[in-house]
């Protein structure tokens, strides 16, 4: 057997262990010391289980994602969402679809603080679903931007697929948390806009907008001052060089803590069900971690990424024909497999390809979330989009499809606009740390 046979074999059988229920990490784990075993030698790919993961979970980088995971998990405890959505609610209150406009707003803001898609589209769809179908929003508007919202906060840091990208691709994951700040404000412009149009198109699918006097406005900023003051110390320490990503991760769960503590909910039952929880979510990320370094191991040694590098590269077409394939094949995958696995496995095998046409490393992370967030809300597997469905029992999943649609072609826009325009996500970092 060859070892372009093996790598495709061994992909395809990781596809369909997935498909069939079982851990994403596990068959991750499995499939590669399988494969690397048959590709070198059984002796060797136990050698590879015994330092492996070790050496992975013992990465220094990693110590961010318990720490932001511990920060997600207290504001998630401190009630900050029902603030922030009250506060976007009244600010946007003039716009066609204020409400769905309000939602995507607003599950952008708290996953700034929460890091996390389940998280946030679990709690904007408690908050929101029910106050849009009170004012006769449509069950696709309003579950549809509820999982968009839910997707479009990966680009804003803490994001852990930035941080995952950072430390697959050996890149800064201060400059990629920089790098995805302007890509996700005019994706968030992009998704209002995207409201005000099929509202426009379709006045059934909600009420007219409401106006909101300018008093009741400003009343709301309170509401918000804790949510900026754990954005300037995270963001604000860690752009301005007081802390690196490792140390601000830690002081954003330290004051994400003493805020939960001000506000009264932090109770002896709460901190260990946030413990408990950012353990949980903690262990079963890093086991895709070192599965997806195990698979990747295997795939690197029977040269299949550099071989499907060169084949792709080697096409007579131009680089933005090349980009275009790329997104199809995230979009395919997308529809089958969560998020980080897919990261995991296929930078490796695609950044090399996107490099050679002159694309930076840092401009690829961002493109990469862009198509994660295009498979959170894509079908059949769209994991905001299956969270809904648990939320709004009521609702069947296919409306939650359709409702997501609309946003799926405005991510494949922004991808498009980010592809003509790479400075888009490369200015920012260089101006911060003056490169």
């Amino acid at each position: 057997m060859s070892m372009m046979t093996l790598a495709v074999l061994g992909i395809v059988a990781f596809l369909v262990l997935i498909l069939l229920g079982m851990n994403i990490g596990i068959s991750l784990l499995l499939v590669g010391t399988i494969g690397y075993a048959l590709a070198v030698s059984p002796s060797a790919a136990l050698g590879l289980l015994r330092s492996l993961p070790a050496s992975q979970a013992g990465t220094y980088a990693l110590m961010v994602i318990p720490m932001f995971i511990i920060m997600g998990n207290f504001t998630f405890h401190a009630g900050l969402s029902n603030g922030l959505y009250n506060f976007c609610n009244k600010w946007l209150s003039r716009l066609p679809g204020n409400l769905a406009c309000s939602t995507v707003a607003a599950s952008t803001g708290f996953h700034v603080i929460c890091g996390s898609i389940a998280a946030t589209t679990a709690t904007m769809g408690t908050i929101a679903i029910p106050e849009m179908r009170k004012y006769g929003y449509d069950d696709r508007l309003a579950t549809g931007s509820v999982a968009m919202g839910g997707a479009l906060g990966n680009l804003i840091p803490p994001s852990t697929l930035l941080i995952v990208y950072g430390i697959v691709a050996e890149q800064s994951i201060g400059r990629l948390f920089a790098a995805g700040i302007i890509p996700a404000i005019i994706l968030l412009v992009l998704t209002i806009i995207t409201i005000i149009i099929m509202v426009t198109i379709k006045p059934n699918l909600c009420p007219p907008p409401h106006k909101t006097p300018w008093i009741e406005r400003f009343k709301t900023i309170i509401e918000i001052i804790p949510i900026l003051i754990l954005f300037l110390v995270v963001l604000g320490g860690m752009f301005s060089g007081l802390f690196t990503v490792n140390e601000a991760s830690a002081l954003g769960a330290l004051t994400a803590a003493i805020i939960t503590a001000i506000k009264g909910r932090l109770t002896w039952k709460n901190f260990v069900d946030i413990m408990q929880k950012s353990v949980q979510t903690s262990a079963m990320t890093f086991l895709i971690i070192i599965g997806a370094a195990v698979f990747c191991t295997f795939l690197n040694i029977t040269g299949f990424p550099e071989k499907l590098a060169s084949m792709i590269a080697g096409l007579d077409v131009s680089k933005y024909v090349i980009i275009l394939i790329m997104t199809i094949i995230y979009l395919i995958l997308g529809a089958v497999m969560d998020e980080l696995p897919m990261m995991m496995m296929t930078v490796p095998i695609i950044l090399p390809i996107a490099m050679g046409l002159d694309f930076s490393p840092i401009w690829f992370g961002v493109y990469v979330v862009l198509c994660m967030e295009m498979g959170a809300i894509a079908p059949p597997v769209g994991l905001a989009c299956f969270i809904l469905a648990g939320i709004a029992k009521d609702v069947p999943l296919g409306t939650i499809y359709r409702g997501a649609v609309p946003y799926i072609i405005t991510i494949v826009v922004m991808i498009a606009i980010l592809t003509f325009w790479p400075d888009l996500a490369t200015f920012l970092p260089d101006l911060i740390f003056n490169e």
